[in-house]
């Protein structure tokens, strides 16, 4: 597994708290049997299991053209048979008639995962300028949602003095780490203290 390339930006004295989400390669198909002209759009995809906050699209649904040609949109609401995607006003669409289907990546299953991650001032250094583990809670793994979410509070935050650091994200299942995520991070000095 090739590590993604994400960039953070610290404010110092602010809590830091950025939300992943591990996409498989598989990709689930669940077919469609609505979409409403309306202001959010709302897709009915009977028993879908799409987690809150997941990337999702609609393809080859018949009559509502302009639903199809969407790239992938954030779902920011959901019940056990629909998805509303709040960024899409569809009123000005043509009618939905039938068929397609909601596609999207299917989330990895997060239980039994841990997660750790490190910062530090360069890659060779040897000392660790903060440490984020699901031990320490700086780590917390959602597996309802599906989601790798990286806190640091604002009392560790006011702490930093790196203005540039570098960090890596491994997760660990049956001793086996996978390197999820590498980058750099910004330190934005804090002038309200």
């Amino acid at each position: 597994m090739t590590p993604t390339k994400i960039n953070f930006k610290i404010y110092q004295g602010s809590t830091f708290k950025q939300v992943l989400r591990w996409e498989s390669s598989t990709k689930t198909y669940v077919p469609i049997t609505g979409i409403t002209k309306a202001a959010p759009i709302v897709i009915t995809a009977i028993s879908h299991e799409l987690p809150l906050g997941w990337r999702a699209r609609v393809t080859n649904a018949g009559g509502m053209k302009e639903a199809n040609s969407l790239e992938y949109q954030v779902v920011t609401d959901t019940t056990t048979d629909t998805v509303t995607f709040n960024q899409v006003n569809s009123l000005g669409f043509t009618p939905y008639t039938s068929g397609g289907v909601l596609e999207y990546n299917t989330p990895v299953d997060l239980n039994m995962y841990s997660a750790r991650m490190q910062l530090r001032a360069k890659l060779d250094s040897e000392i660790v300028l903060h440490e984020l583990t699901t031990e320490n809670g700086g780590i917390i793994l959602d597996n309802t949602l599906k989601t790798i979410t990286l806190y640091i509070s604002a009392e560790d935050t006011a702490l930093f003095n790196t203005l540039s650091s570098v960090y890596s994200l491994e997760l660990v299942h049956d001793s086996i780490v996978y390197p999820f995520a590498v980058g750099n991070i910004s330190l934005i000095k804090e002038v309200t203290r």
